[in-house]
């Protein structure tokens, strides 16, 4: 586990450092805050992380990692970490986007899953946005426990 979020740790320096082509691809970066509901029982959680990507041509593939928590208990949560591919319809202030991919979930132990969701960018400057998403992280290995998140957060270039 540590050999991968040190992974995670060093792909995100290196994306927001510019070790891309400027011309060829692109790097994003992005954090959030996501209130939201679980399918086991609809209790309240809240999400928080970051991640990034590379982008060519509209795709991405990056990493994230989190931490899901219920809202009534902060310490119980549990870490994410989500290598994701995703497709950005480009335009001039506003991006739509698409994503999914693996996620870990982990704690004391691990359990697999995946994830899906989509959202927008609204490009305030060059280099600079608000992010909005709706995400679904789900628990595979245990009755296929949904939670559900709406995002809010900003994106940088």
């Amino acid at each position: 586990m540590r050999k991968v979020m040190i992974a995670s740790s060093l792909l995100l320096f290196m994306l927001r450092t510019g070790f891309t082509q400027e011309s060829a691809s692109a790097a994003e970066g992005y954090v959030f805050f996501a209130p939201g509901v679980t399918s086991s029982g609809g209790e309240g959680t809240a999400h928080i992380g970051f991640g990034g990507e590379l982008l060519f041509k509209g795709i991405g593939i990056g990493p994230e990692i989190g931490y899901l928590t219920p809202i009534r208990s902060f310490g119980d949560g549990i870490g994410t970490l989500s290598p994701n591919i995703s497709y950005h319809f480009r335009s001039t202030q506003l991006s739509p986007f698409v994503t999914g991919g693996y996620t870990l979930f982990f704690r004391n132990g691990h359990a697999n899953g995946f994830n899906y969701g989509g959202g927008v960018d609204y490009w305030l400057a060059d280099k600079k946005a608000l992010r909005f998403e709706v995400r679904d992280n789900v628990m595979a290995e245990y009755g296929h426990t949904h939670f559900w998140g709406f995002r809010v957060g900003l994106s940088f270039r």
